[in-house]
């Protein structure tokens, strides 16, 4: 047996048995430049305590080949202890010192110790990314986040490349015996689990810089800092910039949660294929490097990145220094750091649309997460590590940061952050549970949280909130009341839940915009609630539910509403609001309650009004999606043609070289894989006869025109090599493999389909890339993959890694369908084929199965909202 997926029983029965107290790790990456050679050496000694002499336990590792074995100082038989993942430890002492030999392997998937090379100018990079469980991929260990241990590291590499850790560098030497190479030793760590440890490695480009402060208490902190990327992408790493946001963190961080900055050094790395957009590792934070802009990008980007630096920053104290006991407990470290990230960009940087976009993106993505047939709640239910892999989403993550900041609103700020100094103090360097949080969370604010808790953490899905209003004579309300519904679809029961909310009351003013004139705030705790503020009162053009989003739930806005923000949504001048309401809207569209060419005509008529950026990015996306998921096949073609024609008149009208130019732009690009009529104008762009006035096509929009090209049969292998040619990054290599693949040809697309199911010689990157590029296609070009899909799902999951697996699982679903005329949208072929697989695989990897069952809500969701009528006339933006 491979042992590989760590039950969450066995993880509880290793921690009651031992202790752990320190690792010492030697790594030696000094051939890592030579691809012929798969892997590297690894040494691991551990010491540890057993709570009773006799007992056994076991160690993870995956890799090439276990070497040797000694267990208190005497070899054990590799041949008898290692089985798979595991290797057995018997006949334990009270105190147990174990040396691990073995050769791991370097990874193409960006599990364990990732390798690439630089396409550049082909020098070799090495990073590692463990979360949750592939620390074992690189040296043997314990692999669970309780047991926490000392970490000391030891590199041996090339001797011009740089290293890093978790800890400060001590020593450096060179080797004697290979001039070539030198040895890195790194400063002993403070109590980490394994999943946070790390080691860089490669010609990264470094620059330096330091974090000085005295706080209030008259604590005194020297923080080193360093930034790492690729040498071939240093001219476009703004250190400047990354360093100045960085100190500003570290400035807020410190003061808010009264706790100095524990581990010492601040570095942080950005590096090529990642599979996350960033990993909290103590003293060196890792990013995907395609926050390292090479090419144009929106203030709303570089927001972005803001916000991921700070998320990161956060997790310093919500997960490195208190961390969770078991993957159940998940957002006590991923919902804290995506509250305290949003809130560390509005709070210590010059943005002031950080809660704008949190409501707009953040916590759309939760939106779409919880109405998934696998929703789960807060606090979720992890059996294994596999199910854990997959519990990095959109409820973890944003919904447990909007519940958060629910939660501040019902307890107020100080309370919150009063808790969180508590809680920090109590559990340093040890890990907890729900029940640690809510102690330290209730004694601050003085109320049990137990309700809230239940409520809030331990059920799944959403409530939607509606507004009913009865009318009284000469225009008042008579009255109005929220209607709360709320079923836990695990459960099956009414699920309640309190809300601290505000309703906002909007009119025009003199100048013709739409202002809050008003609004009421209030606590919703059951099904029916009244305002009785509202009362009495003239009825407002617009009431607005939820009014600057303090609480978590899909708000359906009443008809009079709906009908002002479809005539007037570009009079809304306040941000927030604003983008409240195109989430309403965007909510209707999937549901299927309203058509979706009626959001798209919105976003045709009321986008060029948008001036926040992020939201604009977003809503032209989800027009995008509309379009070509969400419009039936009979319809689709005028409303993509006429969104199209609105987008390209929008992409000339735009000022030059503004953010809004680049989003029409790419939104041409995107639009364009499936419509003729601007390949014109995208061919123009790319060889300079045609040009849009302030418009930059670099090398990331021209990979993008480019798709749309290939996708249309107008790309020969020779102009995407040329391309190719001209761009040899990496992300240029991920352009090329896309537009290669995005060609409708079906030998185009069988070699796609053997490259990524049947090949294994795909980075995680390219990968992506080729299945993109596949997919872009009419549903009767990958018809012929439907049934090859089913097949080979089980193989795939059984042999590929779970990263490289779930990529292919997710991607290759056939997603694009379309509903025929009468045709119920739960009997479309491939949602039988979907439940025929289902039923035929009941024994299948949950986690698996997870990924199925949600890919078949996707598709139907999308057939539903097909079937829904174009009964609405057009929005056009009024004359003002």
């Amino acid at each position: 047996m491979s042992h590989e997926n760590l039950q969450r029983d066995e993880a509880a029965g290793r921690s009651a048995l031992i202790t752990t107290a320190s690792y010492d790790v030697s790594l030696d990456v000094r051939t890592a430049a030579d691809p012929d050679t798969p892997g590297y050496a690894t040494r691991s000694v551990i010491t540890f305590t057993a709570a009773e002499a006799g007992t056994s336990t076991f160690l993870d590792f995956i890799g090439s080949s276990v070497h040797s074995v000694q267990l208190n100082g005497k070899g054990l038989d590799v041949a008898e202890v290692v089985d798979g993942a595991r290797i057995r430890l018997d006949n334990l002492q009270h105190e147990n010192q174990v040396t691990v030999t073995a050769t791991a392997l370097y990874s193409r998937s960006g599990e364990g110790m990732h390798r690439f090379v630089d396409p550049a100018d082909g020098r070799t990079y090495l990073y590692t990314q463990y979360e949750p469980a592939d620390a074992r991929r690189v040296f043997a260990n314990f692999e669970q986040p309780d047991l926490k241990a000392a970490y000391t590291f030891h590199v041996t590499a090339p001797a011009d490349w740089q290293v890093a850790s978790n800890g400060a560098e001590t020593a450096r030497t060179a080797l004697t015996s290979d001039p070539a190479a030198a040895r890195w030793d790194f400063a002993t760590t403070l109590p980490m689990s394994t999943y946070i440890t790390t080691v860089l490695a490669g010609p990264y480009s470094k620059a330096e810089d330091r974090w000085q402060a005295t706080l209030d208490d008259g604590t005194q902190l020297d923080v080193p800092l360093a930034l790492y990327c690729r040498a071939s992408m240093a001219d476009s790493f703004d250190t400047a910039e990354l360093f100045r946001l960085t100190k500003r963190g570290l400035d807020f961080f410190n003061r808010l949660f009264d706790v100095p900055y524990p581990w010492g050094k601040y570095d942080q790395a950005f590096v090529p294929e990642y599979n996350l957009g960033a990993m909290e590792n103590p003293g060196l934070v890792t990013f995907t490097e395609s926050y390292v802009f090479t090419s144009r990008a929106t203030d709303a980007q570089y927001q972005g990145r803001a916000n991921t630096l700070m998320h990161e920053m956060a997790h310093m104290w919500f997960g490195d220094l208190v961390t969770m006991q078991w993957w159940d407990d998940l957002w006590l470290k991923e919902s804290f750091a995506d509250y305290m990230g949003t809130l560390a960009v509005d709070r210590a940087t010059d943005w002031d649309t950080a809660w704008v976009n949190f409501a707009n993106k953040r916590k759309a993505w939760a939106y779409v997460q919880d109405q998934l047939p696998t929703t789960h709640p807060i606090v979720a239910d992890i059996p294994d590590l596999e199910a854990a892999k997959q519990n990095f989403d959109g409820i973890t993550y944003a919904k447990g940061a909007s519940v958060l900041k629910q939660l501040v609103a019902y307890v107020g700020f100080d309370a919150f952050i009063a808790g969180s100094r508590e809680y920090f103090r109590k559990h340093a360097y040890g890990n907890t549970t729900l029940a640690d949080l809510l102690e330290s969370l209730s004694a601050a604010s003085g109320r049990d949280l137990s309700e809230w808790a239940r409520a809030w953490l331990q059920t799944s899905s959403m409530s939607t909130l509606a507004l009913e209003t009865t009318p009284a004579d000469g225009g008042a309300l008579a009255s109005a009341v929220v209607v709360q519904e709320a079923v836990d679809p695990v459960t099956g029961r009414q699920e309640l839940r309190p809300h601290r909310l505000r309703i906002g009351s909007y009119d025009l003013n003199a100048a013709g915009a739409l202002v809050r004139g008003d609004s009421e705030e209030l606590d919703v705790t059951g099904n029916r609630t009244d305002v009785p503020g509202l009362a009495g009162r003239p009825r407002p053009a617009l009431l607005l539910v939820n009014d600057d989003d303090l609480t978590y739930a899909k708000v359906r806005l009443d008809p009079a509403s709906e009908a002002t923000v479809l005539a007037s949504l570009d009079r809304i001048a306040d941000p927030m609001a604003r983008a409240l309401c195109w989430t309403a809207l965007w909510n209707s569209a999937r549901d299927g309650d309203a058509p979706a060419g009626r959001y798209v005509s919105a976003v045709a008529a009321f986008g060029p009004s948008e001036t926040g950026i992020g939201v604009l990015l977003n809503i032209l996306e989800n027009a995008c999606t509309a379009v070509e998921r969400y419009t039936h096949a009979a319809q689709r073609p005028e409303v993509r043609a006429s969104f199209l024609a609105a987008v390209s008149a929008e992409l000339k009208r735009a000022a030059p070289g503004s953010d809004q130019q680049l989003a029409w732009a790419r939104t041409l690009g995107t639009l364009s894989r499936h419509d003729r009529s601007a390949l014109p104008l995208l061919k123009g762009l790319l060889d300079g006869s045609a040009a849009v006035a302030g418009l930059a096509v670099d090398a990331e929009l021209r990979w993008h025109f480019w798709h749309a090209l290939a996708a249309n049969g107008q790309a020969t292998d020779a102009e995407l090599d040329a391309e190719l040619a001209r761009d040899t990054t990496a992300s240029g290599r991920a352009g090329h493999a896309t537009a290669a693949a995005a060609r409708p040809d079906t030998e185009v697309k069988a070699a796609a389909w053997a490259a990524a199911v049947q090949g294994s010689s795909l980075s995680n990157q390219l990968l992506t890339a080729t299945i993109s590029g596949f997919t872009t296609a009419p549903a009767e070009l990958l018809e012929p993959f439907v049934e090859p899909y089913f097949e080979c799902l089980r193989d795939v999951w059984d042999v590929r890694s779970i990263e490289i697996a779930s990529r292919i699982v997710r991607g290759l679903y056939p997603a694009g369908q379309d509903l025929a005329d009468g045709m119920d949208p739960a009997g479309h072929p491939v949602l039988r084929r979907t439940d025929e697989w289902l039923e035929a695989n009941a024994g299948a990897p949950g986690a698996l199965r997870r990924i199925i069952v949600e890919q078949r809500d996707h598709l139907l969701r999308a057939l539903t909202a097909q079937a829904a009528v174009v009964d609405s006339p057009t929005p056009v933006p009024p004359a003002h």
